[in-house]
């Protein structure tokens, strides 16, 4: 027997305990929901006359239309690595699903297909379907924006979910992971945010603004967008080329999170 029937039934058991009736289901119906309802929102967040470039528009524009249904598809990826991960762990799944005739990396596979994959995949076709059907012009115009704005958004999500990883197969327990997991997205997303931007504002200096686009190149990206409008007030302006280099810097970070974690899984997990 082939590695394919035993990967799908891994698959499949994954899918089943990460969404239970009626999350998925619930999933789907809040970011189409958020979908519509940005589209009449969508004069809040300014006119192309504000900006003096249109990619600074389009980033604008994709950026507050996007940046809830990140939010709606974290839950669950929170929920299903960090509680659903460390509870198979802990209840002795894992173990398990070790008898079965795959490599603990096709295992760990197939267990992130279901917890991350999906959530992202279900993010990716609901936002694109959505500025494909009421904004066609602007992002038919600025692909390369628009591939640049989802790129610099993702990017700290994958990080996030590859510290939570970690955190999961290190604890091996669900509360425990979950609660340390919110912990850390509130340390990583909202203190250091704060932290870097105290800093930048009060000395005058951008270094930490430059460390904290390590982790959430969007901010690079904005700050490039903000410098488009001739902010005196703005600390720092990356050039495009910085923008792209934070980009590449933030998903280097994101593999090698996740070779330290696929590297852990195979060799040192021990149940």
């Amino acid at each position: 027997m082939g590695k394919g029937r035993p990967f799908l039934e891994v698959f499949t058991c994954a899918l089943s305990e990460d969404y239970w009736f009626p999350i998925l289901e619930l999933l789907v119906l809040l970011c189409a929901l958020w979908t519509f309802f940005s589209a009449g929102l969508a004069g809040v967040s300014g006119s192309s006359s504000d900006f003096i470039t249109v990619e600074a528009f389009t980033h604008n524009l994709i950026y507050s239309y996007t940046w809830p249904l990140i939010i709606l598809v974290g839950i669950p990826i929170l929920k299903n690595i960090a509680y659903g991960l460390g509870s198979d762990v802990e209840k002795g799944i894992i173990h398990t699903l070790f008898s079965y005739p795959l490599t603990r990396g096709y295992i760990l596979t197939a267990r992130l297909l279901s917890a991350l994959v999906i959530p992202l995949l279900l993010f990716l076709g609901i936002s694109i379907f959505g500025l494909f059907l009421f904004f066609p012009d602007i992002i038919v115009a600025n692909p390369g924006t628009v591939f640049l704005t989802y790129a610099a958004q993702l990017s700290p999500v994958l990080l996030t979910a590859g510290l939570l990883l970690l955190v999961a197969l290190r604890l091996k327990q669900g509360v425990p992971a979950l609660l340390t997991g919110l912990t850390l997205c509130f340390v990583l997303f909202v203190i250091f945010n704060s932290i870097a931007n105290s800093i930048a504002y009060g000395t005058g200096s951008d270094w930490s603004l430059r460390i904290y686009a390590v982790i959430t190149p969007n901010l690079a990206l904005q700050e490039y967008c903000l410098g488009t409008l001739g902010l005196s007030s703005q600390i720092w302006v990356p050039s495009f080329s910085e923008v792209l280099l934070y980009v590449l810097a933030g998903y280097l970070l994101v593999a090698v999170i996740f070779i330290i974690a696929y590297v852990y899984f195979k060799r040192w997990l021990r149940i």
